[in-house]
């Protein structure tokens, strides 16, 4: 009855998925401090440009190969802002869009991303089978 069960996950991918969860919420919180203070910009920043892509793409199940994290910290960018315009952009069209509701938006996003299995992909998997014998 429970064959198709996943094994639990490590404590520390565990932390690593609550961190990503609570960013969002830690950079919404960090709007309430007084405007123009870097204790209320740089998280906000940090989290608009990398919250959502990393919890995307980290972490990822199974085995990965040796060109994994250089992969995810390259692409975690493009992908946390591509996700950024496209929340912000769906707040425009429904004319709804302010600083709350965008973080809001994504931070919700990113507790459910870091909730699921990260992204596939071929530097994380390449070598992989191979890594016990020479080609």
């Amino acid at each position: 009855m429970s064959e198709n069960r996943q094994p639990p996950l490590p404590a520390r991918q565990t932390l690593i998925r609550a961190a990503l969860a609570l960013s969002g919420w830690v950079a919404l919180a960090a709007t309430a401090l007084p405007g123009g203070s870097p204790l209320r910009w740089a998280p906000v920043l940090l989290f608009v440009c990398l919250g959502p892509g990393l919890a995307l793409l980290y972490p990822r199940p199974g085995p990965v190969g040796p060109g994994a994290r250089l992969e995810t910290a390259a692409l975690a960018a493009p992908l946390g802002l591509s996700v950024a315009v496209v929340a912000a952009t769906a707040l425009f069209l429904v004319e709804g869009f302010s600083g709350t509701a965008f973080l809001v938006s994504l931070a919700a996003f990113t507790t459910l991303a870091a909730a699921l299995p990260g992204l596939p992909l071929p530097a994380a998997t390449r070598g992989v089978e191979r890594a016990g014998r020479r080609p």
